[in-house]
């Protein structure tokens, strides 16, 4: 059997039997094995949003470092998952640091592409238009988009964690977008 026709449930299985021993133990050879696993992943993350290999690779050395506690803190369903969003977070937040601000697309962050300041480049300018229009919107549609769009929870998954209706929260989304949207096209007028 081949890597691309392994169904992926053995991945998963594997990588629960990987984190449950890490969590029992905290032998960090176990995490290492679990991680490297998806180290082409990591990578291929990391150099989609910092843009240079070497950047991508002290990032990967950076990722590994935060599962070390993060690992057994949290409740992870699906390693691959939460350790893509983790990887892409952390490469925002290098972003946001000043390494590279320039590279930041605000595409991956939204749906819609927003007119955000057309006569720069300044995207530490959008993002900044970005989060005050985040923090405009109601409660519950800023909870939903963050949710929906950062921590790339589906609807279900809001509504249990919520509480939220689930057309309460397609609503919120459809409604937060519609708003972020607008305030956006504000902002850069």
């Amino acid at each position: 059997m081949t890597f691309f026709t392994r169904p992926k449930n053995l991945h998963d299985a594997d990588d629960v039997k990987l984190l449950n021993s890490y969590r029992e133990r905290g032998d960090l050879s176990v995490l290492g094995q679990l991680f490297e696993k998806q180290m082409p992943l990591i990578y291929g993350v990391c150099l989609k949003y910092l843009k240079d290999e070497e950047l991508a690779k002290d990032a990967v050395m950076g990722i590994f470092e935060e599962i070390i506690g993060k690992a057994r803190q949290h409740d992870i369903k699906q390693f691959r998952s939460w350790l893509y969003v983790l990887s892409r977070n952390y490469c925002l937040m290098q972003l946001r640091s000043g390494k590279k601000m320039e590279m930041v697309n605000l595409d991956d962050f939204m749906e819609f592409t927003p007119v955000l300041h057309p006569d720069t480049d300044n995207r530490e300018a959008a993002l900044k238009a970005l989060e005050l229009c985040m923090k405009k919107l109601p409660a519950n549609q800023k909870q939903s988009i963050k949710l929906f769009y950062f921590s790339e929870k589906c609807y279900r998954e809001i509504a249990d964690s919520t509480g939220f209706s689930l057309n309460d929260v397609k609503s919120y989304i459809q409604n937060g977008k519609r708003n972020l949207k607008i305030c956006l096209e504000k902002n850069s007028a």
